[in-house]
């Protein structure tokens, strides 16, 4: 007689709970819009991660008197966060693709929220640089993931409304950020701006524990590639410090053009490994995909310019006199016009209409009105509606470019194929902020022409944005997907 060899069923209960992915209840699988219950539920990481991004810059003038520091110092509590998570974005994607996007964005979450948690906590400054680290790591489990979970939970002909609501919650994130944040810190303290995202984290939890699919589609993985790792996160840090330490960092010029060296020398590298190594961390055979290169280029040129008026627009503002309170209002402006497109965009424009005319129908619209920005003055009355043109049109390309992207990727890769989306939008995010800093740092204490100098970068990213959309293919061949 066979003898069951398997672990007693109490033995396997915990290991299973941390490790199987838990199926969905048959009532909300079965449901026809039950896919819209798992895109809701990504759209609290969504909204969470902008928030985030946007909120904690409010708390710089209350770190630096808690904690006697610099300006200098308190700008790592970002720039920990955003370096980790670029680094960590695309290993994360790779590891869901193996053991479960579900399992490692539920994961993300948890450790997301504890470190939040810990944030607020922190007795230190140093402290809380630290915990941002780890909180950045959460956050690039739940990235990495999240296009993906749209993309294999929406049916194929409902995959851009659903992209573009993900996208919207980003945008809502983003406008609550410097209105949530300056009310947190003036009645309740920094503290709560880290605190606001644990009861948020709590419910994403268990929402996402009952509302996400379990994955179909994995990619086995032999062994998991860490000198690729390290490669990637040397040249995407080495890259970013160069940038931000030349937008005015006490760094000197010879430490700027060396960490510009690391960079090159570290991306280098990476491309040799990968192509050498038979379990690679980035499968370069996605890259040389026209729609995925081309789409990626688009997303990165996207997130600057959505990013870079953040910097540009405050700065500006003050200098003419303005409140903070009135630059956060103006720059409302922006992700509410993100958001209008992203949700509405789908429903006015043609159905028929493919994601690459959609591109070029969003770049144009943000390029026109970026363009604005180098003749139009830098008042209130001009800015308004060059920054909701600008938003209106980065949410028509948005939904369409991620869209583009995700359908040429097969669904088995689908969570590198997000973690490369979000770690190009990280880019740009960085470069969109460190760029703009860097043209308002040279033109030093002439703010006419520094804004100029900004808006000309902006208008090249936009620029860059038609373009890698025009040399799109205009039809995109889709690949395999696995039943849900």
């Amino acid at each position: 007689m066979a003898t069951d060899m398997s672990p007693h069923p109490s033995r396997r209960r915990w290991p299973a709970v941390l490790t199987v992915e838990r199926p969905r209840p048959e009532g909300i699988r079965s449901r026809p819009n039950g896919w819209w219950l798992a895109v809701g539920t990504v759209c609290f990481g969504a909204f969470m991660g902008q928030l985030d991004a946007s909120i904690v810059t409010l708390t710089y003038g209350s770190l630096r008197t808690g904690f006697h520091s610099s300006l200098a110092a308190v700008e790592w509590v970002s720039l920990a966060y955003l370096l980790t998570l670029v680094a960590l974005l695309v290993p994360a994607g790779r590891l869901a693709d193996a053991h479960g996007r579900k399992l490692l964005y539920l994961y993300g979450f948890a450790v997301f929220t504890l470190a939040s948690a810990a944030c607020g906590l922190a007795p230190s400054l140093a402290a809380l640089v630290g915990f941002r680290v780890v909180q950045a790591a959460g956050a690039a489990m739940m990235q990495a993931n999240s296009v993906a979970l749209v993309t294999t939970s929406a049916p194929r002909e409902r995959m851009r409304s659903a992209l573009g609501v993900q996208a919207a919650a980003q945008a809502l994130g983003l406008a609550l950020g410097p209105t949530v944040g300056g009310a947190l810190v003036t009645t309740l303290g920094w503290r709560w701006v880290f605190w606001v995202n644990v009861p948020v984290g709590v419910v994403a939890l268990i929402g996402g524990h009952y509302l996400l699919p379990r994955t179909r589609a994995r990619t086995r993985v032999a062994r998991f590639d860490w000198p690729g790792l390290l490669l990637l996160a040397s040249a995407t840090t080495g890259a970013l410090m160069a940038v931000s330490a030349a937008s005015g960092l006490p760094v000197p010029d010879w430490g700027v053009v060396a960490l510009f060296a690391v960079a090159a020398a570290a991306g280098r590298a990476l491309v040799r490994r990968q192509r050498r190594t038979t379990a690679p961390l980035l499968d370069l055979a996605l890259l040389r995909v026209r729609p995925v290169a081309f789409g990626l280029m688009g997303a990165l040129s996207g997130y600057l310019v959505l990013f870079g008026p953040l910097v540009l627009v405050p700065v500006v503002l003050t200098a003419r006199g303005s409140s903070d309170l009135t630059a956060g209002l103006v720059l409302t402006a922006l992700p509410a016009g993100f958001a209008l497109a992203a949700t509405g965009g789908d429903r006015l424009l043609p159905h028929h209409l493919p994601d690459r005319a959609r591109c070029l129908a969003g770049a144009g619209v943000f390029t026109a009105a970026v363009t604005g920005l180098l003749v139009v003055p830098p008042v209130i009355g001009g800015l308004v509606p060059v920054l909701t043109l600008t938003g209106l049109g980065l949410g028509i390309f948005t939904p369409a470019n991620n869209a583009m992207v995700m359908g040429a990727i097969p669904a088995c890769s689908s969570g590198t194929g997000g973690g490369l989306v979000n770690m190009t939008r990280g880019l740009g995010t960085a470069l969109g902020v460190a760029l703009v800093t860097l043209a308002l740092h040279l033109a030093g204490s002439d703010i006419e022409t520094g804004s100029r100098w900004a808006a000309a970068v902006l208008v090249a990213a936009s620029a860059l944005a038609v373009a890698a959309a025009w040399l799109s293919p205009r039809t995109v061949a889709e690949p395999a997907r696995s039943a849900r």
